[in-house]
């Protein structure tokens, strides 16, 4: 009994560590994504100016 406990509760561990993971990537897609239109809107707007 104990083992199952044990391991049910190393699994909801591994769970949310994994979820915790996925969010961290999600944030950094979506950040690296806006660095990417900021840019390319910038690059944009200096060939206008020459």
């Amino acid at each position: 009994m104990a083992d199952n406990y044990l391991e049910k509760r190393y699994d909801e561990y591994v769970a949310r560590k994994e979820a915790e993971q996925r969010k961290r990537q999600r944030a950094w897609k979506k950040q690296l994504e806006a660095y990417r239109k900021k840019l390319s809107k910038e690059c944009q707007e200096v060939r206008e100016a020459e």
